[in-house]
């Protein structure tokens, strides 16, 4: 440098920014930039000139903005905090914290799907996230919907406090607070909102962000339902219609015969949406006047002949009434009015009422009555949707039937999908029966049909269910083929197998003698998949091991 400035084009001051860019953009070749070059300068030169010299002014020429207000001091976390190999390990899962099924050395543990399970231990042991952690585990949750109830349980009310300052990390902000969570407070010095606290939590309710007021109303109707009813009834009228929804659903856990007025005006309710989410919580109360109302319409559709035959007699059209009452007059595409009418009826009618109406037989004889005129599969699908909504083991254990028939052959006039979902049947039976009836399915029927079924069994697997899966898939690879079509059970076995079968698992990390006709180098892909499998209990038992309380 001579410490001569070099002289820089000229830029008239009727040339804004915006001339600029836009010459950029279009290049000097389509659009004159507003400069005048220096002499031997070309114009691209001169416009990038202009360009420096405009950024300059345009700085230069800025007022300080005033000063943002200081935020509130972040609410304090009584929880304890996580032990120091648990925090540890918890940095490393967030480090490794990419999609699940990320590349890497197949025999090794995917940590992303152990993340889930790790935040809920960690919950169940009631710690606090530690504060260093808290942006990672934001980042985690953002990136992925599935982590995001558990991962604002750990985070707790300073998550949602250092949410507001992160517009990252609105999700935080829209919807509830995590499982559980108590709901953040508006100021640092204030605990949690104390739902037996009257003054707070009207405070909370009225000021509060969304996320806060859900998790709130759902803290105040555990502790006390009437009241927490009490709260919502009095902004419902200025609540927005997205907001009555989360609201309405957010009553689903501690559903009572008290709540029924309230349930009954929402049924006249300007949006369809929360018109139809009323209805089906009061079709969850057996002696709601809705209940009573769709009892009566379903027996005059549906009666057991003299023959010992369950006839049917579809309603000619659906009424204001019943629209009012949930029935979605307009069906599906394909579907016909009549049949989509009476299953809606049936599905919101309780269940013991057709004990009542079939001479006192119990649901295992009543799923076995013939239908006639073939409205059996309309009918039985009904009677499931009916089981799941009203959480009746009986009628769910009823149309579920024995695990050792063929699904192709439960259903003597339909496909059994078009009326039958035993992942969702299942879901209303006790965690054990529930394992028993996978484990009988898996050990008739292989693992083919069975990874839904699996996704609704509790973790970690009971006996015998664990001990099915594996033998299934021991089997699965003596047939010799390859372990890809079964990935996803591999999978749901890492992260639901009980730990502590690692042991017993280790014999089938061996390489196999190749059978004849089975697929080149299959023994061998098996091999890694099951010491995968291994390895990954392990780690989950370590894991379990960090997370307990010390002495």
């Amino acid at each position: 440098m001579n410490g001569t400035a070099s002289p820089s084009a000229s830029v008239p001051a009727s040339a804004s920014w915006d001339d600029l860019v836009a010459a950029a953009l279009l290049g000097t070749e389509r659009r004159t930039p507003p400069v005048t070059p220096r002499p031997g300068q070309d114009a691209p030169s001169a416009l990038l000139d202009a360009a420096a010299l405009s950024t300059v002014r345009r700085r230069a020429g800025l007022r300080p903005a005033p000063a943002r207000p200081v935020p509130d001091r972040a609410p304090v976390d009584p929880r304890p905090g996580l032990p120091l190999a648990a925090r540890s390990r918890l940095a490393m899962l967030l480090a490794d914290r990419s999609a699940p099924g990320r590349g890497g050395p197949r025999s090794a543990p995917d940590l992303a799907e152990l993340l889930p399970q790790w935040l809920t231990l960690a919950n169940e042991h009631g710690y606090g996230v530690p504060d260093a952690l808290l942006p990672a585990l934001l980042d985690a949750a953002r990136a992925r919907t599935d982590l995001r109830p558990e991962a604002l349980t750990l985070g707790g009310p300073r998550a949602l406090w250092l949410a507001r300052l992160n517009p990252d990390w609105k999700f935080a902000l829209r919807g509830g607070a995590g499982r559980g969570a108590g709901p953040a407070p508006l100021a640092a010095p204030a605990d949690p909102a104390d739902p037996a606290d009257p003054v707070n939590v009207q405070r909370l309710w009225e000021e509060g962000l969304f996320a806060e007021r859900v998790s709130l109303l759902t803290a105040a109707r555990h502790h006390d339902p009437a009241a927490g009813l009490a709260l919502l009834s009095g902004t419902w009228s200025t609540e927005r219609a997205e907001d009555r929804l989360m609201f309405l659903d957010s009553l689903r856990d501690d559903l009572s015969p008290s709540d029924e007025e309230f349930l009954e005006q929402a049924l006249s309710d300007r949006s369809r949406n929360v018109r139809a989410t009323a209805a089906e919580l009061l079709s969850a109360l057996p002696g709601s006047a809705l209940a009573a109302r769709m009892a009566e319409r379903s027996r005059g559709c549906v009666s057991l002949t003299g023959d010992g035959q369950i006839a049917v007699q579809a309603p000619a059209a659906c009424d204001s009434g019943m629209e009012r009452d949930g029935i979605v007059a307009k069906p599906p595409s394909g579907r016909g009015e009549r049949s989509w009418w009476m299953g809606q009826l049936v599905e919101a009618t309780p269940l013991d009422r057709w004990s009542e109406w079939f001479g006192g037989r119990g649901p295992a004889e009543i799923v076995t009555l013939p239908v006639a005129d073939g409205w059996r599969a309309d009918l039985h699908a009904a009677w499931c949707r009916a089981a799941v909504r009203q959480r009746s083991a009986p009628w769910s254990r009823a149309l579920l039937g024995t695990p050792a028939v063929a699904p192709a052959s439960a259903s003597g006039d339909a496909p059994p999908a078009a009326w039958r979902d035993p992942a969702k049947l299942l879901s209303a039976l006790p965690a054990g029966e529930r394992a028993e009836w996978v484990a009988e399915f898996i050990a008739s029927h292989g693992l083919s049909d069975a990874f839904r079924l699996l996704g609704v069994c509790a973790v970690p697997w009971a006996e015998p269910l664990g001990r099915a899966v594996v033998d299934a898939l021991d089997i699965a690879r003596d047939a010799g083929s390859y372990p890809w079509s079964f990935s996803g059970v591999m999978g749901l076995a890492e992260r639901c197998l009980d730990p502590g079968q690692a042991d017993r698992l280790e014999v089938l990390t061996a390489i196999p003698d190749e059978a004849e006709g089975a697929a080149p180098g299959a023994g061998g892909y098996w091999a890694e998949a099951f010491q995968r499998l291994v390895e990954t209990l392990r780690l989950r038992a370590t894991m379990r091991a960090e997370l307990a309380p010390p002495d």
